[in-house]
Order: C-alpha cells, then sequence, then structure tokens
C-alpha cells in the first residue's frame, strides 16, 4: 500500500449557508504534517482564484469529515461530532488516520463552536 493519497479538502466559508469550496490534494500520509497540509490548504486558499472570496475567512482548524466505507454524517457541511480535530500539528497524516478518499474540513475553530450551539441553516 502506498503512503501517497488523495485526499479532499473543504474549505468552510460559513456554516449556516453551507458555503464552501473543495480542493481535492495529492499528498504523502507518512512524511506530511498535519501543520503542513494547513500550510498547503492555505497556500491554495491565497493563490487560486477560485477561492477569492475565502480569503477572509481564518482558517485554523482541520477536521475529519468522512472516510471512504465508512459513516457518512447527516450535516451537508460538517461533522459536528465531538471526535475527529486534527489538533497536533506535528502529527503526521499516517498517525491521525488519513487514509485515501478522506475528506477533510477547514475552518475557523470560532466560527464552529457558535455553529454548534445553535446549528441553524440560514438561506
Amino acid at each position: 500500500m502506498t503512503d501517497e493519497v488523495l485526499i479532499t479538502v473543504r474549505a468552510i466559508k460559513s456554516f449556516e449557508y453551507r458555503t464552501s469550496r473543495n480542493m481535492v490534494i495529492s499528498v504523502n500520509t507518512a512524511t506530511t504534517t498535519v501543520g503542513e497540509l494547513k500550510q498547503k490548504c492555505l497556500k491554495i486558499i491565497s493563490e487560486d482564484t477560485k477561492f477569492k472570496p475565502y480569503r477572509t475567512v481564518k482558517f485554523d482548524t482541520l477536521k475529519i469529515y468522512t472516510q471512504a466505507f465508512k459513516n457518512k454524517t447527516q450535516n451537508l457541511i460538517i461533522n459536528l461530532d465531538d471526535n475527529g480535530f486534527l489538533d497536533d500539528n506535528e502529527k503526521l497524516l499516517k498517525d491521525v488516520d488519513v487514509q485515501s478518499e478522506t475528506e477533510l474540513s477547514f475552518f475557523n475553530r470560532k466560527a464552529y463552536e457558535e455553529y454548534k450551539l445553535n446549528p441553524t441553516m440560514k438561506w
């Protein structure tokens, strides 16, 4: 099995309005840390014109949304379970169970905590 995998990272601008944009990224889980993945995502957001509206968000947290062949959440924007946070920037992606076809959410932790207290959708 190879350590080079494709993952999807969902950059979330607004939880209430379900505003997000996906990045498909190839990473080596044996050599890439959580912090390096965050930096890679921030670089994509700052350089890719598709993410121009997302540049006002202070992205600081990664969380596992879903993994291939595992349970999926009912929430369309983020997994509201208390587990799945990738808080340790020094850990390798392999050690935090990031595998091929893992979907991650990248967001602002403060906005997430506010949304979790009152998870309502606006249109």
